[in-house]
């Protein structure tokens, strides 16, 4: 590469987004010393601790995301059906040869490493749906056949990932529902219907199913009464009602039969169903001491008592968000939200900006996975969401999330780098 090309390489390189990938692995890397610091180990690089290994983590992710960076965009469109069959490979065979780890068969053992497929997946998914979608925005396939062709390469994968069971990793995937509504293959209707299910859902379970069934009876004649009386309006309404008063029938049995009981109590104590804060409410209330506690300077650096004495269970994965409110308070937990913040506008910002359908999707994506990670996990912390168990990106400890997110976003880096050069 001569001098202008890696000149003009470096200058095509978005900067701001490279720059705040490095801030949150060197501020997770820091917080997950402090979430299992071991006196005995002090160094941040020894890498018989967490901490150490993380640091190997993040070299190597640093690796993988210039070597991404200097491979042609176009070979990523072309591996992607590839990349996609390569993880759903491994999505069946960690459910033959996975270690149960928490009660999840998700990891493949390879020597002292344990491999996460469902992590990796995350990117082939992006990657295939960005290719399929990008092939039919130039074609006249009927809508409800393109919908469902794209919907079936979500949940493939969502299917393996809930056999081992993982129903966080799973989850994720709900989010590529930005992606659909961004290329026209969802409406704000359906976006609608969504949102009135998840309330419908909540409410049933707080409140008698006839009763609400009653209530929407009566919101329904209101409307009925107030609303243009057309024969159109009238089945378009009874339709809607009917729906809903089978789907809050049917939230029960899929409350009992389709969750784990540790699932439904994590989801009881949140509506506050029950108070459980020595079971199931244990890890919410510990987290919600940790993370006041810290107030607004917070106690300071390997500090917190909270994370010193272990007194909320995997602070160094699921709940490192506690470390940071304990020992950097509220400013330092602001900074931090300002930074995903600041990163996920850029997203959209770049992802508007490319020339080529491929890239606008897959950067879409790239927000969509880790917009979920980044409010699921902050929320379940707060106790906003119910606790089900997924990293923070960057953030969190862990080689196979960092590298699979890394992965995730430097592609899309690389695609924007390059846009100028792209065509459909």
């Amino acid at each position: 590469m001569n001098n202008r090309r890696k000149n003009r390489f470096l200058n095509n390189l978005d900067w701001l987004t490279i720059s705040i990938w490095f801030t949150l692995c060197i501020i997770g890397w820091f917080n997950i010393r402090a979430a299992v610091y071991d006196p005995a180990h002090p160094s941040l690089f020894n890498i018989h601790t967490n901490y150490g290994k993380q640091a190997v983590y993040i070299l190597s992710a640093a690796v993988l995301g210039i070597f991404i960076l200097i491979i042609d965009a176009r070979f990523f469109i072309s591996v992607s059906p590839f990349a996609y069959l390569i993880t759903t490979l491994l999505l069946i065979l960690v459910l033959v040869v996975g270690r149960s780890v928490g009660g999840n068969q998700a990891w493949i053992p390879l020597g002292s490493f344990r491999l996460q497929p469902a992590e990796f997946s995350k990117f082939a998914t992006c990657l295939l749906l960005a290719y399929y979608m990008s092939e039919q925005s130039n074609r006249s396939a009927p809508a409800l056949r393109k919908l469902i062709i794209a919907s079936a390469i979500i949940l493939f994968p969502v299917a393996l990932i809930m056999l081992q069971p993982d129903a966080g990793s799973a989850l994720t995937y709900s989010a590529l529902i930005f992606v659909l509504y961004r290329e026209g293959y969802v409406g704000t209707p359906l976006l609608a219907f969504g949102g009135l299910a998840i309330v419908l859902f909540i409410l049933a379970l707080l409140i008698n199913q006839w009763v609400l069934i009653g209530i929407l009876a009566l919101i329904g004649g209101l409307i009925f009464s107030f609303g243009q009386k057309r024969k159109r309006n009238i089945i378009q309404l009874i339709t809607i009602f009917v729906v809903s008063a089978l789907y809050v029938l049917s939230v029960d049995f899929a409350y009992d039969e389709l969750l784990q009981s540790h699932q439904r109590n994590r989801i009881d104590v949140l509506l506050g169903k029950i108070d459980d804060p020595q079971g199931e409410g244990y890890n919410l209330n510990q987290s919600k001491i940790a993370i006041g506690s810290g107030q607004l300077f917070g106690k300071g650096y390997l500090q917190g008592t909270q994370t010193k004495f272990k007194f909320v269970p995997e602070q160094s994965t699921d709940f490192i968000f506690c470390t940071i409110g304990e020992e950097w308070g509220f400013i330092g937990s602001v900074i931090l939200i300002a930074l995903y913040i600041t990163l996920l506008l850029r997203l959209i910002h770049l992802a508007e900006r490319q020339r080529i359908a491929f890239a606008r999707i897959y950067g879409y994506g790239v927000f969509s996975i880790l917009f979920f990670h980044f409010f699921i996990n902050i929320g379940m912390t707060i106790g906003i969401v119910p606790v089900i168990g997924i990293p923070l990106p960057f953030i969190s400890y862990g080689g196979s999330a960092l590298w699979s997110f890394t992965i995730l976003l430097f592609i899309f880096l690389k695609f924007d780098s390059t846009r100028k050069g792209l065509n459909d």
